[in-house]
C-alpha cells in the first residue's frame, strides 16, 4: 500500500510539473524538450519510393504533408498542409503574413496551372511612397525594411483557399490540422532556428510582440528546447472555423491593419518604425489570381514556371532558350558554366527592364520567351571572353538589333529569404510552391496575439526609377504586386512530369533553379548531385557570387582566365555563405519518385516518400 501511495504521489508530482511547464509556455516561446512528442522527425536529403512524395526545408513540415498523402489527400492538399507547417517551424521565411506562387500539374487534365498569391500594395501607395518628400531621394532602406510601410497585403491564405477549392480534396480546416498540432505541441529548436533568430535579434528587440514570441524571457531560444506558438495555433483554428474571410474581412485582418498602422514598439527601442498605409479595404479587395504559366521548350523538354508578376519563369526560360544555342557538356564543365553565367547575365538585364505586374505594365512575356529573341541575345556570348556587367537590356519586341554590348543598370534590391516545397501524389499530380515573407524575419513585426510575422515585400519595388526617361515597370502603385524572382518550376518530358524544383534566395532563386536544371539536364548529374553541387550566381553584376566549394574548384581557375570575377556569396538568410535551398523531386521508371532536399544548406532539408524503396 505504501508503495502504491508513493507511486501515486510521484505521478501527481509529475503531472503538476508538466502542468506548470505548460502554463509557463502558454504565451509561446521555448521550453525544455520534455517528451518524445517534441523530438523532430528523422531528416533525409533523398528518399525514393512510390505513392507520393514531399520535399521541404524542414522535417516537421514534410511529415505534415506526407500525413495528408497517407490519409488519401492529393498533392495540393499536401502542399497546403506542408506550407502551413512551414509557417510554424520556418516562421522567418513564410507564413500567414506573406505571399507566394503555386505551380500545379493536373494529371487528369494533363495541364499546368498556376496561382499568383503575391502580396499587393495598399490602395493609397504611390510611385513616390518610398521617397523622402523633402529631398526627393529614396528613404534609407533600414527605415523601410523594418516598418509598416513595407508590409504588403498578404496573399498566402488566399492561395491556400483557392488551390484547395479548385484542385484539392480536403477543406482548409483539415489541411491546417497538422500545422495547428505542431504550433500547440511545439518543435525542437535546432542550430539553424537559433542562428536565424540571432541574425535578427537586434531588430526583433525593437518590437514588443516579436520579442515576446521569439526571444523567450528576453533570450535567444536554446537549441534542444521546445518552441511553442499557441497564438498561431489559435489563428489557424480561427481560419479553420471561419475560412480566409477571417483575415480578409474579419478579426485577424483587423489586428493586421492595426499592427501595420501602429507598429508595437518595445519600450526603449532605438528604432522608430514608420506606419504603413494598409487599410481594411485593402484586405477585402485582395484576390489570388490564376495566371498562364510560362513555357520554354529546352532540348525537347517543356519547362513550365510562374509568369509575371514573378520574373522567375521569363528569366529562367529566356536563359534556357539562350543556352539552347550552345552545346553544353560535362566533358568541358568550365565552358558549360561559362555559358550558364553569360545566359543568366543577359536574361537579368532584360528582366529588370521589362517585367512587372501585368495589370499595370504591358509585359512582353511571349517575346521574352521567343526563340528568335534568345538567338539574338546569344550573339553577345563569346566562348573565350566573359561579358562585362551591367549590360543594357535588349528589346524583345524588335529582335535582330541587340548584339550590342551597351552598358545598363545594376541589379535592384530583392530580399534573400523565402522557402520552397514540392509534392506529388499517387495519381501523378505535382505541386511546386514557393512562399515568402521577403527577407529572413520579414518586417520583424509580429501581429500581437496572432503568432505570425508580417512581410516586408513592398521593398521589392524599385524605390525610384532605374533609368531617367525610361519606363520602370516595378515602381510602387496602388494595388500593385512587386516583381518577384520566385521560380517554382515543373519540367515535362513527353508530356509527363519529370522534375519539380524551386528554391528560396531572392534574386538568386532564378540562378539556383537555372543551375540545377543545367546540372541535371546538360551535365548529366543525378538530381541529388545537381542540388548538392556548389553554386554560382550571376545577375548582371560586376562580380559573380559564389559558394566556398566553387571558389576552391578547378573550374574557378578556368573561368578566371576567361575574365569572370568571383566574390564570396553574402551571409544572408543563414550564418553561412550559401546560395539557395532547393526542394525538388524527379519521376523515375517503374512508378518511382525520388524526393530531394538540400544535404547541408540551411542545416539540410527533408525529403520523404509515402512508400520508401530499399
Amino acid at each position: 500500500m505504501a508503495v502504491r501511495r508513493a507511486a501515486v504521489a510521484a505521478a501527481s508530482a509529475a503531472a503538476l510539473s508538466l502542468s506548470l511547464l505548460a502554463t509557463s509556455c502558454s504565451a509561446g516561446g521555448a521550453s525544455p524538450a520534455a517528451d518524445s512528442k517534441a523530438q523532430p522527425p528523422p531528416k533525409k536529403a533523398v528518399a525514393t519510393g512510390s505513392g507520393g512524395a514531399v520535399s521541404s526545408v524542414n522535417p516537421y513540415a514534410s511529415r505534415a504533408g506526407l500525413d495528408v498523402l497517407r490519409k488519401g489527400g492529393n498533392a495540393v492538399d499536401a502542399a497546403v498542409a506542408t506550407a502551413a507547417a512551414l509557417g510554424v517551424v520556418e516562421p522567418y521565411s513564410a507564413g500567414v503574413g506573406g505571399g507566394g506562387y503555386m505551380v500545379y500539374y493536373d494529371a487528369k487534365a494533363k495541364k499546368v496551372r498556376t496561382i499568383d498569391g503575391r502580396e499587393t500594395a495598399p490602395a493609397t501607395m504611390r510611385s513616390d511612397s518610398f521617397l523622402d518628400r523633402s529631398t526627393g531621394k529614396p528613404l534609407p532602406s533600414d527605415e523601410v525594411i523594418n516598418s509598416g510601410l513595407s508590409v504588403g497585403v498578404p496573399g498566402t491564405p488566399a492561395t491556400w483557399d483557392k488551390a484547395l477549392k479548385n484542385w484539392g480534396t480536403v477543406p482548409l480546416a483539415k489541411a491546417l490540422r497538422p500545422a495547428t498540432r505542431i504550433a500547440d505541441d511545439g518543435f525542437v529548436v535546432n542550430d539553424e532556428f537559433r542562428a536565424q533568430t540571432a541574425m535578427n535579434e537586434k531588430r526583433f528587440r525593437d518590437f514588443k510582440s516579436t520579442t515576446d514570441l521569439f526571444l523567450p524571457k528576453g533570450e535567444l531560444p536554446v537549441v534542444g528546447s521546445r518552441f511553442r506558438n499557441p497564438d498561431l495555433a489559435r489563428t489557424y483554428r480561427q481560419l479553420a472555423r471561419e475560412g480566409v474571410k477571417a483575415l480578409y474581412r474579419g478579426g485577424i485582418g483587423r489586428d493586421v491593419v492595426r499592427t501595420v498602422q501602429r507598429p508595437p514598439m518595445a519600450s526603449g527601442a532605438d528604432h522608430k518604425a514608420r506606419p504603413g498605409l494598409m487599410k481594411r479595404g485593402d484586405l477585402a479587395a485582395y484576390r489570388a489570381v490564376h495566371r498562364e504559366p510560362t513555357r520554354a521548350n529546352y532540348r525537347g523538354m517543356d519547362v513550365y514556371s510562374m509568369g509575371p508578376s514573378s520574373a522567375g519563369g521569363t528569366t529562367v526560360g529566356e536563359a534556357l532558350n539562350i543556352l539552347e544555342n550552345f552545346h553544353l557538356s560535362k566533358a568541358d564543365k568550365a565552358q558549360a558554366l561559362h555559358h550558364y553565367l553569360e545566359a543568366s547575365r543577359i536574361s537579368f538585364a532584360d528582366r529588370n527592364r521589362w517585367v512587372g505586374d501585368p495589370k499595370f505594365s504591358d509585359v512582353p512575356t511571349e517575346q521574352l520567351l521567343s526563340k528568335d529573341f534568345a538567338k539574338d541575345r546569344a550573339c553577345l556570348i563569346r566562348s573565350d571572353k566573359a561579358l562585362k556587367s551591367p549590360l543594357a537590356p535588349g528589346d524583345p519586341r524588335h529582335p535582330g538589333a541587340d548584339c550590342d554590348r551597351r552598358t545598363g543598370n545594376k541589379e535592384p534590391h530583392e530580399g534573400p529569404s523565402t522557402t520552397h516545397l514540392v509534392t506529388a501524389d499517387r495519381w501523378g499530380n505535382v505541386v511546386s510552391y514557393t512562399l515568402t515573407i521577403e527577407q529572413t524575419g520579414g518586417s520583424a513585426i509580429t501581429v500581437p496575439k496572432r503568432g505570425f510575422l508580417l512581410n516586408n515585400e513592398l521593398t521589392d519595388f524599385d524605390f525610384a526609377p532605374l533609368t531617367k526617361g525610361t519606363p520602370d515597370p516595378n515602381l510602387p502603385g496602388p494595388g500593385k504586386r512587386p516583381r518577384s524572382s520566385m521560380s517554382p518550376t515543373i519540367v515535362l518530358r513527353d508530356g509527363k512530369p519529370m522534375i519539380a524544383v524551386g528554391s528560396p534566395g531572392g534574386a538568386t532563386i532564378i540562378t539556383t533553379v537555372l543551375q540545377t536544371l543545367v546540372n541535371r539536364l546538360d551535365l548529366g548529374m543525378s538530381l541529388p548531385a545537381a542540388v548538392a553541387a556548389p553554386r554560382i550566381s550571376q545577375r548582371n553584376q560586376t562580380a559573380t557570387e559564389a559558394e566556398p566549394g566553387f571558389l576552391s574548384s578547378p573550374e574557378r581557375k578556368k573561368l578566371d582566365a576567361l575574365g569572370h570575377e568571383f566574390v564570396l556569396a553574402p551571409k544572408t538568410f543563414t550564418p553561412a555563405p550559401e546560395i539557395g535551398a532547393v526542394a525538388a523531386l524527379e519521376f523515375l521508371p517503374h512508378g518511382k519518385i525520388s524526393a530531394v532536399a538540400e544535404p547541408e544548406r540551411r542545416g539540410g532539408g527533408s525529403a520523404m516518400v509515402l512508400k520508401e524503396s530499399r
